[in-house]
């Protein structure tokens, strides 16, 4: 591909009242027509659960459609582009290339700085995960987290439910967005055991989660389902934002310690949080300034990885992240969907996350691609 190439990049939608392989041959002719090509060289194709455990038929339709057999994808709870977003419906998402952005050749991949990874829950394992090359993506599948080829690439089903994609021909700008909303300064970790938090800076794990909610009178009354524990091996790294998150299983009133989703030694530092709406629409505004910053230009199109319950159910009925990047990004393509995790580097590491929104901007490459 020559300094003076363009690549052009376009997304479709298209919903039915079925799983018909014909919306997803809908939804690459619009993306084509809007990119003013007949044909693509990649397609990213998102389904919902509809088409989960039975996508094949969809998928050819679409390679069909877009004379191309690079399509690469899964399905999900429900999918978005910057047109509208769908849950609880059949729908497709696509976003066609002219040039092959997202490669599975193992030179590409090699080469490449962040992998593009797509992956089922019974598929995600500590040999990709904790790989050295930053990834990026989510976990997919239905409802559940199941799905017969819940993950596709070069337009047929992966059984081992996992598939990574080297990223070229194009700069990457990637982060997290947690939207938290801080309850407590740092405090180190006196006592733990396995995934149980027993206490924190001398005090009952449980104990000190209460004292930094002082709004909820009993324990019973502790929206766990909101609450997340930050936690880094010193008191610094927040200052950095550099922590992992862990969500609060069970509150255990009789030891009052707290069962976590994941295990933190002792001698850690955590700080006690919660989610909140409009804590989250300040950080998501802060991660694009940053991101657009990290580019060599405006963006050419975005890929958006959100937890289910930070998109509309989050907000009462509209996806306000989506609105958000549409707001500082008018008429660039995205493309994304609503998974069971997300993946990002943080902490020099890959990090399956819960809660969180992952966002990554593409812009044109020190080579100076043109974008259309």
């Amino acid at each position: 591909m020559s300094a003076n190439s363009t690549l052009c990049v376009a997304t479709g939608l298209a919903k039915g009242a079925t799983a018909s392989p014909e919306l997803a041959a809908e939804a690459v002719r619009r993306a084509l027509e809007k990119a003013g090509l007949e044909t693509a060289q990649c397609v990213v194709l998102y389904m919902t659960s509809e088409f989960a455990h039975a996508p094949q038929a969809a998928i050819r339709a679409a390679s069909k459609a877009a004379q191309c057999t690079h399509i690469i994808g899964c399905s999900a709870v429900g999918i978005f582009t910057e047109e509208d977003w769908v849950l609880d419906g059949a729908a497709v998402a696509a976003l066609v290339l002219s040039q092959n952005v997202f490669s599975n050749q193992p030179k590409i991949i090699a080469d490449s700085e962040y992998l593009l990874t797509l992956a089922a829950p019974s598929a995600v394992n500590a040999s990709w995960l904790t790989s050295h090359q930053p990834r990026l993506g989510a976990i997919s599948g239905d409802a559940t987290g199941h799905g017969a080829f819940s993950v596709w690439q070069d337009g047929k089903g992966v059984s081992q439910g996992y598939c990574a994609f080297g990223i070229q021909h194009s700069q990457v700008a990637v982060a997290a967005s947690h939207g938290l909303k801080w309850l407590s300064n740092a405090r180190k970790i006196t006592a733990s055991k396995g995934f149980d938090l027993q206490s924190v800076a001398n005090l009952p794990a449980l104990t000190s989660l209460q004292a930094a909610c002082p709004m909820y009178e009993t324990t019973d009354d502790l929206p766990l389902h909101l609450l997340s524990i930050a936690y880094a091996p010193s008191a610094k790294d927040f200052e950095h934002d550099e922590y992992e998150l862990a969500s609060i299983i069970i509150a255990n009133q009789d030891n009052f310690n707290l069962t976590l989703s994941q295990s933190i030694p002792e001698g850690y530092w955590i700080r006690w949080a919660m989610r909140d709406a409009e804590t989250a629409q300040s950080d998501l505004r802060k991660t694009i300034h940053e991101l657009s910053l990290q580019l060599h230009g405006p963006p050419a199109f975005a890929c958006m990885f959100s937890c289910l319950a930070r998109g509309p159910y989050y907000y009462g009925g509209n996806d306000e992240d989506l609105d958000l990047l549409k707001t500082h990004f008018p008429n660039m393509p995205m493309i994304g969907f609503y998974g069971n995790g997300q993946i990002a580097p943080m902490m020099g590491k890959n990090t399956l996350l819960q809660y969180s929104l992952v966002l990554a901007l593409f812009g044109p490459s020190k080579e100076s691609y043109e974008f259309i």
